[in-house]
C-alpha cells in the first residue's frame, strides 16, 4: 500500500511536466524573417530578383549581390559572374526568384539531396523553406551564373552596439584601416547583417575570440579569416573568401559561407592544428574546399581531431577534401582522427590527374594519414575527377619526400549518382609505406550496392573492379561490405 501511494505521488508531480512537455513538442516555431538592405557601395547583380516572405505576408526584395567564381575552360580560368543573397528566419518561409536576364527552360535548387520542391511561372522559381539552408538556385543549367542562396537561422545572441568588449561592424561599407583587424584576446568582432567590411580579421597569437554576425567580408584574395597561434576561437555566421586555421587549438567554425575566384583560392585549410569543428559551411572555392596539412611553412606540428559535419562543399578547381600534401621531411609528423560527416559534394573540376579525387588522402612529406572516417556523403555528378583518390605519393612539385602510410579508414554511406567519375585509385609507395585497412560500407555507385557479396560480381572479379576503383601494389585489406 505504500509503494502504491508513493507511485500515485510521483505520477501526480509528473502530471504538469508531461502536459508541457506536450504542448511545446504540439507548438510550431515562431514565424520570423528578416532581411538586410545593401551598403549603396555595394556592387550588385542584375540577374536575379530575390523576394522572400512569410507566408500570406508581404513580400520583401533582397539585395542580389554581384560575386565572382572561377569556370575553367580547357587549361585556362575565367572570373565569372555570380550571384548572393542573404537573410533569417525561423519557421516557414516563402521564397521568389526571378530570373531576369531571359526566359527560362529549366531550373533546380541544389544540394539536391534537400529535396525542394518548387514551382516555375514563366520567369520566377517559386518554394518553400522550414529549416536554414545554404542553397544554389540554378536556371538553364548554368552553374556559374548561379545564385547563391543563404537562408540562416536567425541570431540568438546579438551583442550590444556599446559593449567594450565588442567590435562592432554596423550596418554599411567599412574599410579597415590598413587591411587588416588584428582582434586582441577576449574580443567580439561582430559583423552585423548588411555590413561590407574590406580587409581581413586578422586572429593572431591570443585566445577567447569570436568572430560572429551575418555581414560579408570583401571577396578579395587575402580578405578572409586568418588563424594562427591561438586557443578558444569561435567563427559563425558570417560570408567571406577564405577560413585559415593554422597551429591553433579548439576552433569552431560554424555556418560560414566561403567564396573564392582566384588561383590558389582555397576554402577552409587546417595546418598543425587540434580540436577543429567545422559545422554547416558552405564552401565555393577556387582551388580546395577544406584541406588538412602537416608542418608547413612557419607551422609546426600535426593535426588531432578535425571534424566537418552537416556542410556544402564546391570545388570549382581541385578537391573538395584533401589531407596529407604538406608536412615536415625532417620532422614526420601524424594527421589523425579527421571526420567527415553528412555532406553534400557539388562539384570536383580537375584535369590534372595528381589533383583529383573527391574524398583524397595523398600521404606526403614523410605524413602518416590514420583513423579517418567519411559517413553520410552525398556527391552529385561533378565535371571530371575522381571519386576517391588514396595514395602515398611523392609528389616532387611539393614534396621533398613520400608519406609514411594511410591507415585506417572508413567510407560509410557514401552516394554518387552520376557519369563523369574517372577512374579511382588506391595505392602504396613501398612496402614499409603502404594504404592498409580501408574499409568501405554501403558505398553506391548510380544506385548500385557495391559489395564483396554483391550478386552480379564474378568470383574472379576485385570487387573494386565493380566500382571502377583502381587498387594498386602495396595495399592490404581492402573491404567492402
Amino acid at each position: 500500500m505504500k509503494k502504491t501511494k508513493n507511485n500515485f505521488r510521483v505520477s501526480r508531480l509528473l502530471f504538469p511536466v508531461i502536459l508541457l512537455l506536450a504542448f511545446l513538442s504540439s507548438v510550431k516555431a515562431e514565424n520570423i524573417l528578416k532581411a538586410y538592405p545593401a551598403p549603396k557601395e555595394a556592387v550588385l547583380s542584375q540577374a536575379f530578383s530575390v523576394r522572400v516572405r512569410i507566408p500570406g505576408g508581404h513580400w520583401q526584395e533582397l539585395p542580389d549581390y554581384l560575386i565572382k567564381v572561377d569556370r575553367v575552360n580547357g587549361t585556362k580560368h575565367e572570373q565569372q559572374p555570380s550571384s548572393l543573397a542573404y537573410f533569417d528566419f525561423s519557421g516557414e518561409v516563402e521564397v521568389a526568384v526571378t530570373y531576369k536576364n531571359g526566359p527560362v527552360t529549366a531550373a533546380r535548387i541544389r544540394p539536391l539531396s534537400y529535396r525542394i520542391d518548387h514551382n516555375l511561372k514563366d520567369r520566377t522559381i517559386y518554394f518553400k523553406l522550414n529549416k536554414p539552408a545554404n542553397l544554389s538556385v540554378e536556371v538553364n543549367n548554368d552553374i556559374f551564373g548561379n545564385l547563391h542562396l543563404f537562408a540562416n537561422p536567425v541570431e540568438e545572441h546579438v551583442p550590444l552596439v556599446n559593449d567594450t568588449n565588442v567590435i562592432y561592424f554596423k550596418p554599411g561599407y567599412h574599410d579597415i584601416p590598413g587591411g587588416k583587424l588584428k582582434v586582441p584576446s577576449g574580443k567580439t568582432v561582430y559583423v552585423a547583417g548588411g555590413a561590407l567590411v574590406n580587409g581581413q580579421i586578422l586572429i593572431k597569437h591570443v585566445r577567447d575570440v569570436k568572430v560572429q554576425g551575418r555581414g560579408m567580408l570583401q571577396q578579395l584574395p587575402g580578405k578572409g579569416v586568418w588563424i594562427g597561434w591561438s586557443k578558444n576561437v569561435e567563427v559563425s555566421g558570417i560570408i567571406a573568401s577564405q577560413c585559415l586555421t593554422a597551429e591553433s587549438e579548439n576552433v569552431k567554425i560554424s555556418n560560414v559561407k566561403a567564396i573564392s575566384y582566384w588561383q590558389w583560392g582555397d576554402g577552409m585549410n587546417v595546418i598543425s592544428s587540434n580540436n577543429v569543428v567545422f559545422d554547416g559551411v558552405f564552401n565555393r572555392n577556387s582551388d580546395d574546399c577544406t584541406t588538412v596539412y602537416g608542418s608547413r611553412g612557419e607551422f609546426k606540428g600535426g593535426c588531432k581531431n578535425v571534424l566537418m559535419k552537416n556542410s556544402t562543399l564546391w570545388a570549382d578547381v581541385a578537391h573538395p577534401i584533401l589531407v596529407g600534401t604538406h608536412g615536415s621531411t625532417p620532422h614526420p609528423v601524424i594527421l589523425e582522427d579527421l571526420t567527415y560527416e553528412n555532406l553534400d559534394i557539388l562539384d570536383h573540376m580537375e584535369k590534372q590527374i595528381d589533383y583529383q579525387g573527391c574524398l583524397a588522402l595523398n600521404a606526403g612529406d614523410s605524413n602518416l594519414i590514420r583513423n579517418v572516417r567519411f559517413e553520410n556523403i552525398r556527391i552529385e555528378d561533378f565535371r571530371l575527377g575522381q571519386l576517391v583518390n588514396l595514395r602515398v605519393f611523392f609528389n616532387k612539385k611539393y614534396c621533398t619526400s613520400p608519406g609514411r602510410g594511410i591507415e585506417n579508414v572508413i567510407f560509410k554511406d557514401v552516394t554518387y549518382n552520376g557519369k563523369n567519375a574517372r577512374m579511382s585509385i588506391i595505392a602504396g609507395y613501398d612496402e614499409s609505406k603502404m594504404v592498409r585497412n580501408i574499409s568501405f560500407e554501403n558505398l553506391r555507385i548510380n544506385g548500385t550496392l557495391i559489395s564483396d557479396q554483391m550478386p552480379d560480381k564474378p568470383r574472379w572479379y576485385k570487387t573494386s573492379d565493380m566500382a571502377d576503383i583502381f587498387v594498386g601494389e602495396h595495399t592490404d585489406n581492402i573491404t567492402f561490405k
